[in-house]
């Protein structure tokens, strides 16, 4: 990204991730190709539903204030 001209989205440099486990691992992934990566995860991923019962998707509940509210709680998939 140059001050002179637009950043187009697109990244130049490459990086990596550093995950850490629960029990105290580090993990690291490294990616020569950032945006291959991201386009990758955009045509991969999904989103699921949890189950109904279990964690009450696309129930109704009333907060403090008085407002009421209805949850779309999510998981990202991959294929």
């Amino acid at each position: 990204m140059m001050p002179s001209k637009k950043w187009s989205g697109k990244y130049d440099a490459n990086g990596g991730y550093l995950v850490v486990k629960k029990d105290g691992e580090i993990l690291c992934y490294h990616f020569y190709d950032q945006n291959r990566f991201e386009g990758f995860l955009f045509k991969n991923a999904y989103l699921e539903r949890g189950k109904t019962r279990r964690h009450g998707y696309a129930s109704l509940y009333r907060e403090e204030d008085g407002k009421v509210y209805f949850k779309l709680n999510l998981q990202i998939r991959l294929k």
